[in-house]
């Protein structure tokens, strides 16, 4: 099972920095512990100095991690808010097949709720997801319907 790890980076930020990133070792760590098996691609980690990229590395990077992001089994986002960058992730992995996860409180988006599978309000929650065979669930369902995704949420249902 490939799972890319998409979120936010920049986010609104108007200066050149970036958002901590603390988040994608606890998904890792999330992930590893209930699925050993998966690999795990995290763009972030490939780039980390991808903020002071010039216009042909940024537009490179963009391209690779896009390209990553629709071959992959899972996209799982991280969005405490907004980010322009994981919504064209999120777009080019729902239209390839892949299962869209999204941890957010902003249930209500309309990226997010039109191109994930699975919304969790919390870290928690996902984790509960995971630890009760949800993802094999949702994998399996996902490729045996090529309709698309089912729109569920978890937000005040787990």
């Amino acid at each position: 099972m490939r799972v890319f790890l998409a979120g936010i980076i920049q986010g609104s930020l108007q200066q050149t920095n970036i958002h901590n990133q603390d988040w994608r070792e606890e998904l890792r760590r999330i992930i590893l512990q209930h699925h050993p098996q998966a690999e795990i691609y995290c763009h972030y980690q490939q780039h980390p100095r991808s903020i002071t990229y010039d216009l042909p590395d940024i537009l490179s990077t963009l391209e690779d991690g896009n390209r990553r992001a629709a071959q992959a089994d899972v996209l799982l986002c991280y969005l405490p808010e907004a980010s322009m960058g994981t919504a064209v992730e999120m777009y080019v992995a729902y239209k390839a097949g892949a299962v869209v996860l999204t941890i957010t409180p902003m249930s209500s988006n309309w990226i997010v709720r039109a191109y994930s599978d699975r919304v969790f309000p919390d870290l928690q929650a996902f984790e509960q997801f995971l630890a009760g065979n949800g993802l094999e669930s949702l994998l399996q369902s996902k490729s045996s319907q090529h309709s698309g995704p089912t729109h569920e949420t978890s937000a005040g249902t787990d």
